[in-house]
């Protein structure tokens, strides 16, 4: 076990929201074979041992008994490993292929296959186990889930998860986040989450601030070394390494692929390429541009939002302080999170016309559309809910409700049907 998931493990284990959403899967055939994916470090290892302390744990890391394990034939996996976790499995792809034949042959086995590049093991999964698997995609911790004391905890939804799973009822806003007898764990969270960023490893109690920031670090060199280098087998990584800067520097922009080609030197294709990657390998959020209005003129391009602020600050090597851009990708990252946590079927857009109108984000879930403004300010006024006025004439389906996300304490409708919320307790 490397140096950096070791300090995960023996730190302190946060409660996941999926955890029940997976426990549930146990229970049918779905669960026969589950995938789970997401960054390095996100906490795939521990929750699946945690939650299935029965299975043998099978590390692909060791190149000695990756080839062992790579020989076996399907009665062999039922006879010696009848119920398995195989982690980084993308190190030896054709082991997926001796799982679908254990799992043709043999009604009694269960596997849990683990791996942080979601294209190398995503590509292979979809070729060989359709049908035949469930796909699990875990992220950096929710605030929710950082305020959790151990893994037994309850996760309970946060304000925000609770109307995306209840559109149709009434959004109900305390006067003040004063009023919320949690607001001390809420916003003891949030400070946490908006400092370090949500990577579990982080939260050991035995770590003091200078500790967490060397994490990060070595993070980002693990992230560069290993993860892009199996995934794009990359003899420069010079190149990455700028375009990595660069986003990091302009997380919440939109993305001119033609700009952003001539100022690191690469080709547009090659940026298009790289950013495929950051989305790949969960470092980023890619929000497409909403453009179902044909009346209007409107922007094309993608905005890219950093996942974690931690990660966020370690590439751009800084501690503390933050732009508005970040705060934004910090909302939004956050929003993404917790809709992927309760298995909402939603996608994510921004809205940019040429004339300056701009929506941060749409959220569209099947019965209408939520939209967001995102704004760092403590105090918010009508003047930041200004373009959410016109917007339900723009759109193909029904708004449901508009919000303007701050650091305001307080809380109220500024305009009818947009809220005015505190990040810490609509997130908390």
């Amino acid at each position: 076990m490397d140096f950096i998931k070791k300090q995960w493990y023996i730190g302190c284990m946060k409660a996941r929201k999926k955890s029940s959403y997976v426990r549930s899967l146990t229970k049918t055939t779905l669960g026969r074979i589950m995938v789970f994916t997401g960054a390095r470090q996100t906490g795939k290892t521990t929750l699946t041992r945690e939650l299935f302390s029965d299975y043998n744990y099978l590390s692909i890391e060791d190149p000695v008994m990756r080839k062992s394990y790579a020989s076996l034939t399907a009665p062999q996996w039922e006879s010696m490993y009848p119920k398995a976790i195989l982690d980084e499995i993308q190190k030896e792809p054709i082991l997926v292929e001796s799982i679908k034949s254990a799992y043709d042959q043999f009604s009694g086995v269960r596997y849990i296959l683990l791996g942080s590049s979601q294209l190398l093991l995503l590509e292979k999964v979809r070729e060989s186990l359709a049908g035949r698997c469930t796909i699990v995609e875990l992220y950096p911790l929710t605030v929710p889930e950082l305020k959790t004391l151990s893994f037994s905890d309850n996760v309970p939804n946060s304000p925000f998860q609770e109307y995306l799973e209840n559109p149709e009822m009434s959004f109900r806003f305390i006067p003040s986040f004063h009023f919320d007898p949690n607001m001390t764990q809420k916003q003891n969270a949030f400070d946490f989450y908006r400092t370090f960023g949500g990577y579990p490893a982080l939260t050991n109690e035995s770590f003091s601030d200078n500790d967490r920031y060397l994490w990060l670090k070595n993070y980002t060199a693990t992230y560069l070394e290993r993860d892009i280098r199996d995934i794009a087998s990359f003899r420069d990584l010079d190149p990455f390494i700028k375009l990595q800067q660069y986003f990091a520097l302009n997380t919440a922009h939109i993305i001119n692929y033609s700009d952003v080609a001539n100022r690191i030197g690469v080709s547009s294709k090659t940026v298009q390429r790289y950013i495929n990657y950051f989305e790949l390998s969960y470092q980023a959020v890619i929000v497409r541009a909403w453009e179902r209005n044909k009346s209007k003129r409107l922007i094309h391009a993608p905005k890219i939002h950093y996942m974690d602020f931690g990660v966020l600050q370690s590439v751009l090597q800084k501690r503390g302080g933050m732009t508005g851009c970040e705060y934004e990708s910090l909302i939004i990252a956050e929003l993404y999170k917790q809709m992927k946590n309760a298995s909402i079927d939603g996608s994510m857009y921004h809205l940019r016309t040429y004339d300056g109108y701009e929506i941060d984000l749409l959220l569209e879930i099947q019965s209408g559309y939520f939209a967001f403004e995102i704004k760092m300010t403590e105090h918010v006024n009508e003047g930041d809910a200004r373009h959410l006025k016109t917007l339900s004439a723009l759109l193909d389906k029904k708004l449901l409700h508009s919000f303007v996300i701050s650091n305001d304490i307080s809380m109220r409708e500024i305009l009818p049907g947009v809220s005015a919320v505190n990040a810490a307790w609509f997130l908390g």
